[in-house]
């Protein structure tokens, strides 16, 4: 059974940082595609950044690029998404995934970033 385990969500003030983290089971890591995603309030997904943790190539939607960073520890099947320079419009619950665009596959039950002005 695939499970995908999200932590590090809470609530920062506005410039802040935060990493989140998200520990996979049930998987080959190595040949996996790990994505995250948010859902802001009233808003639709947003995908943010894929990695592949075999090869270690990362992709990252405009809006984050520059001030969110995805890297992975291998020997723990983990994933990480380090963000920086928080801002009012970061607030969402961020989902680890994996797979790429339109093909998601197994979620995380999801965390939840606040962040204050």
């Amino acid at each position: 059974e695939v499970q995908l385990v999200e932590s590090g969500g809470g609530l920062v003030q506005s410039g802040g940082s935060l990493r989140l983290s998200c520990a996979a089971s049930g998987l080959t890591f190595d040949d996996c595609a790990m994505s995250w995603v948010r859902q802001a309030p009233g808003k639709g997904l947003e995908w943010l950044s894929t990695i592949y943790p075999g090869i270690g190539n990362t992709y990252y939607a405009d809006s984050i690029v520059g001030r969110f960073t995805v890297t992975t520890d291998n020997a723990e099947n983990t994933v990480f998404l380090q963000m920086s320079s928080l801002e009012s419009e970061d607030t969402a619950v961020y989902y680890c995934v994996t797979g790429v665009v339109d093909m998601f596959e197994y979620w995380g039950q999801g965390t939840l970033v606040t962040i204050s002005s």
